[in-house]
Order: C-alpha cells, then structure tokens, then sequence
C-alpha cells in the first residue's frame, strides 16, 4: 500500500510539474507516424525555442508504405523542411502540460503550414498530433503521383521528448 501511495505521489507530481514549451532555449524532439493519401510513413521533428513563444525547427520525413500500386523513388518519397512555429500554450492557457502551435514550413518540395498540439504527462514524455498542408508548390505543372506524396494534406502522431 505504501509503494502504491509513493507511485502515485510521483506521478502527480510529475504531471503536476511538467512543461510544454519554456521558451529559449527549449528543445523538442518529435518522432511518429505520417499518414497520408495512398501513403504511411515516418516523421521525426526538432524544434527550438527562440523566444517565449516562438520556436524554429527541422522536420524529416520518409513514404515507407505506398498504397494503390503507387511507386516512387527514394527522392519522391524522403522530404527535409525548415519550420517556423507559435507556440501558443501559456496564451491559451489551459493545462502547463499542453501546447498548440500553429507554424509554417519551407520543403524541398512545397511551402506549407501546420497545426500541432503536444501534451506532456512528464517533465521528458508526451504526445504530439499534426496537421499540414501545402500553400504552393514548386512544380506548378501537373504532378506525377510520386509528386503528390509530399504535396498534399498530412496528419502526424507520435511520441514528443523535452531535451
């Protein structure tokens, strides 16, 4: 009974004590599962505090799963961007342990915008969800269905570690 009183303890405490986004300084590593039309892939993103709500970032992403007969080489399918976020959590306001940040992103292949919300259960652990889209695009004429693996809508969810 006394371990169970002291885990639960901790674990309030830690839930208690957690941050999303610190400001400058901050570190955020983001790995998870990208899904999109005909396609499942991976994700890993790093995002860095500049200022008290603003962060800038690295995001690499890969098409592992192609779907409906969809082939792509490996410089359709991999895809590297430069991100610019607001983070948004202590204007919000509704829970130390969760951010929103809206942001936007400059590709190899397009420039875009995302919405993502991460939610902390520890000072280190969470979880992230994302949603992004493309504004334009770099080939302006029709695109090959390779093409369009990293030129469409997009959803994100993974695991988002504090460094």
């Amino acid at each position: 009974m006394k371990k169970g009183l002291l885990i639960l303890a901790c674990l309030i405490t830690s839930l208690v004590t957690a941050q999303t986004f610190s400001g400058k300084g901050d570190q955020k590593l983001q790995i998870g599962a990208n899904f999109q039309d005909n396609v499942n892939g991976i994700v890993i993103t790093y995002d860095y505090g500049l200022g008290e709500n603003i962060s800038v970032g690295i995001v690499g992403g890969y098409a592992l799963n192609l779907n409906n007969g969809l082939n792509a080489d490996f410089e359709d399918r991999i895809d590297l961007k430069a991100r610019f976020n607001a983070n948004l959590g202590n204007v919000i306001n509704i829970s130390d342990n969760f951010d929103v940040y809206p942001g936007i992103s400059l590709s190899l292949k397009n420039f875009g915008g995302h919405l993502g919300m991460r939610y902390f259960f520890s000072d280190g652990f969470g979880l992230f969800t994302e949603f992004g889209t493309t504004f334009a695009k770099y080939n302006s004429d029709a695109l090959t269905p390779a093409e369009k693996i990293n030129n469409q809508f997009n959803a994100n969810i993974g695991a988002v570690f504090n460094l």
